[in-house]
Order: structure tokens, then sequence, then C-alpha cells
């Protein structure tokens, strides 16, 4: 099941890509079946999963107080959810016969955004810092990031938002918010993500040079599984590949449209042509660069390390997927993409800050920390 394909494939490799990766319906409570290029699963599994999570949180809840008073009111506030649902089926709302959508895009948003929290209250915990602060820290992050990601993708791809090409909606303004489709740029999310931060510092009196170490690694982490989730949508496409695992997109990715649109397939073709995946490519990349993060963090010599080998090494990464992704046209009369061109800054920024930091410590690059 988690194997059927929704596009052709080149060759014998047969990747799963799914736009919409499963779907809550109302008319099998307890079904579980696929329907074309969706799995439709019955909306009682997700009112069950609900409802064990909120015990699980309930009894945690009072083993910690005692209070049977609040366990009851916090009991009741996740009950909503479930009795919710279940009115669906008796109302006119359209999601009682469409069903609940979970989008591949958005939920490994949430996977990355969610392992990376804990990876850093993790980090924060091994230099004695107060998790809490990650916690807090993180809504910094997460708004300044989305909107800082959103705002670049506007700026490098109009097209898609305002200019009917492939992936935008119906209503400009509808499109321009609609994270579900995807459109977010992570250059863009360092750069609100790092705004975001610099302010919360500043509020909490926070040496940013020390955050920046602990939330590097979970960048990084996250990035990996946004890329499995671009590679679900369909976006961040490579070139052409006849390697055994080409992948071809099916017909309602973004990827088809764009080939159909430049005139490389006809309209009716099954799939696009076999192409590179370079969406695999770059979230292997990002999670070896996480791991390696990851260990020098325990090994840092002094502050800003991490946050400076980050912005030295995944531009590199950068830059060479940018080699064979096809989806990004040459800048200011050259042949360098706009993320090419910020790899390159941000290479010689990180390069800089590490030689710099490793100059006013009076340590060597080399020098491991005990």
């Amino acid at each position: 099941m988690a194997l059927d394909v929704i596009g052709s494939v080149a060759f014998n490799f047969v990747p799963t890509m799914r736009k919409v990766l499963l779907r809550f319906v109302f008319d099998q409570f307890w079904g579980c079946q696929a329907a074309g290029n969706e799995l439709h699963v019955g909306v009682g599994w997700l009112i069950s999963v609900w409802i064990a999570i909120a015990c699980g949180n309930v009894a945690l809840l009072w083993c910690s107080t005692k209070n049977t008073k609040e366990a009851a009111i916090s009991l009741g506030f996740w009950a909503i959810v479930p009795l919710a649902l279940l009115m669906v089926p008796f109302t006119s709302l359209s999601v009682a016969q469409s069903g609940i959508p979970v989008f591949g895009y958005g939920f490994m948003m949430f996977v990355g955004f969610s392992t990376g929290t804990l990876l850093a209250v993790y980090h924060a915990k091994r230099i004695g810092l107060d998790p809490n602060v990650i916690w807090d820290l993180m809504l910094w992050l997460l708004i300044p990031g989305l909107i800082g990601a959103r705002l670049f993708y506007v700026f490098q791809y109009p097209d898609r938002i305002f200019g009917g090409a492939p992936g935008q909606n119906q209503n400009p303004l509808v499109s321009l918010i609609a994270l579900s489709d995807g459109g977010l740029v992570f250059y863009g999310s360092v750069i609100g993500g790092t705004l975001g931060g610099w302010i919360y510092c500043r509020r909490r009196q926070i040496r940013p040079l020390q955050l920046g170490d602990i939330v590097a690694p979970s960048l990084l982490l996250g990035l990996g599984f946004g890329r499995i989730g671009c590679f679900l949508y369909g976006c961040c496409y490579g070139g052409a590949c006849d390697l055994s695992w080409a992948v071809q997109f099916p017909p309602d990715s973004l990827t088809y449209q764009a080939q159909l649109q430049a005139g490389v397939i006809k309209a009716g073709a099954a799939a696009t042509t076999p192409l590179h995946p370079a969406q695999i490519y770059s979230s292997f990349l990002a999670f070896l660069v996480a791991g390696i993060l990851v260990w020098c963090f325990r090994k840092r010599p002094f502050e800003g390390f991490v946050v400076g080998l980050m912005f030295t090494l995944y531009p590199i990464t950068r830059f060479i997927l940018e080699l064979i992704r096809k989806d990004e046209k040459g800048q200011l009369g050259t042949m360098l993409t706009i993320s090419q061109l910020i790899s390159i800054v941000l290479f010689v920024s990180g390069t800089t800050m590490l030689v710099w930091l490793s100059k006013k410590n009076g340590r060597s690059l080399t020098h491991r920390a005990s």
C-alpha cells in the first residue's frame, strides 16, 4: 500500500509521491483503503489516537498535581475535538463529504519542526540552559521564519502566485498564504528566523551565539524532513536523469505542470520525464550536515563555532545541488541562481565568522574543547 505509485517511475525504482498523505473520511468510521492517489482512513482512527493522547496527558497531569478537579477540566477540553468530529456527518459542511486532508508537505514540516525543537531542548539541557527558553524561542523562530520563507518564495516566483503559473490557486490572495501547496524557501526562513531569534535574545538578555549553536543542528534536521515534504509535493525538482533511481512525477504535481508549460511534455502525458530526485539528495545532505553539527556541538571550542560551521557547510551542499535542480534561473546576468549567490555570501560569512571567533577566543579551529 505504501508503495502504490501515483506516477510512473523510470527504470525499476518506484518511490511514493503523495500531495495528500492521507484523508480522514466520515463515510467509513473504521475504514482504511486506497482511493486513487490518496489513502482514505476512517475518522474513528483519528478520534482513537486523539483519545489516547488525551488520556496520557491527563494522567500525567494528575500524577504530577494530584488535583482531580484540574485533571477533569483538562479532560473536558481534550474532549471537545472528538465530540466535534462526531457531529460533522450531521452537518452541511463540505468536510463531511470531502473528509479532512493531511497534506504531505505540511505534515513533514510539522515533523521537522517538532523533532528540531526536541533536539534543541536536548542540547539546551546539556549545557545547563533552561529548556523553557527553547520552547519560547521556537515561537520567535517559527513565525518570522515562515514569513521570511514565504516572502522569499513570492519574491523568487511571483508568477506562481500572481501570474497563472503552475502551483497557483484561482484566487491570488488564497495562493499567497496557501502553505499546504508548498512555497517556502529555506534561505528566507533563515533570514526571518535569525531576525526573530536576535530580537528574542535582546529581550531575554541571552547570548545569541549560544542559542545559535543550540538551534543550528535543529535547523538542518528540520530541513531534512522538509525536503521529504518537497518530494511528496513535487516541488524543488531536479534535471533530466538516466540513472536507475530517476523519478517521474504524476499530473497533479507542480513538476508536471512546470514541464507542461515549458513544452517538455505534451498534454495528456502520463508523467514527467525521468528526473533526478533532487529533493531526496537535499534531504540526505541536510541530515548529514545536521549529524556533523550535533557531533561538533559536544566538542565546540568556543561559542558560535556550530552556527559558523553551519553557514560554511550548508552553502557548499546547496551550491552543488543547484547544479542538479532545474527550477531556478540564473540571476544578475550570470548562470548562478539566487540560491547559489546567497550560498557564496553565506560561505564567505561563515568562514570569516569562524576565523574571527577563533582569534577572539585565542583558539585554533582544530582545538577540541574538553
